[in-house]
């Protein structure tokens, strides 16, 4: 009786550890028609970036229509994209405190990076950042312009953020979408 007790126990248990990890996936704001998705790289085993972030799918539609050029764009969909640096970087050039940041993009001909301070709608309102809707350009920490903007890159169906180009003290992210993808450097001391 003791041994069936003890495993219930570890059933219940590990049904509640699945849930609880279920639920730590997920961004709070997410819909199903843009799964979320979490990046990570660590750099020289010190510094570990992470992306979080909702990943649209073009389906039929023009990115010019989904990511206006020449407009702040949320870099993403549902919540605003998270970044994460776990020690001080250099971000495209400049210098960024260890902390999180939302992620936006202005797109065109060359991207143009953001990190913005504001995690929360402000005024009260504790929710995360939804898009682009409470962007405020006065909380934005840096701006820092894409290395390299490639239009004709393999067709890239949904948005998807990744790292590439890995090397004792720097890494690549590279935002990918339809045929468009933009790099920026980062680097540690």
């Amino acid at each position: 009786m003791k041994s069936m007790l003890k495993i219930a126990s570890l059933f219940v248990f590990a049904a509640l550890l699945s849930i609880d990890a279920s639920f730590a996936q997920q961004r709070s704001g997410g819909n199903g028609l843009s799964p979320d998705a979490l990046v990570s790289q660590t750099i020289f085993n010190t510094t570990t970036v992470t992306v979080t972030y909702g990943r649209p799918a073009l389906k039929g539609r023009d990115l010019a229509g989904l990511a206006p050029a020449d407009q702040v764009w949320r870099t993403g969909a549902n919540e605003a994209t998270t970044i994460t640096f776990s020690t001080d970087v250099n971000f495209g050039g400049k210098e960024v405190p260890a902390g999180t940041y939302i992620l936006f993009t202005i797109p065109g001909e060359n991207w143009t990076f953001i990190l913005n301070k504001q995690l929360t709608r402000g005024e009260g309102d504790d929710r995360p950042t939804w898009g682009a809707f409470s962007y405020d350009e006065s909380d934005d920490l840096v701006r820092a312009d894409a290395a390299v903007t490639v239009n004709n890159a393999p067709m890239m169906e949904s948005f998807a953020i990744y790292f590439d180009a890995l090397t004792d003290n720097a890494v690549q992210l590279n935002l990918h979408w339809g045929t468009t993808k933009t790099v920026l450097p980062i680097t540690i001391n």
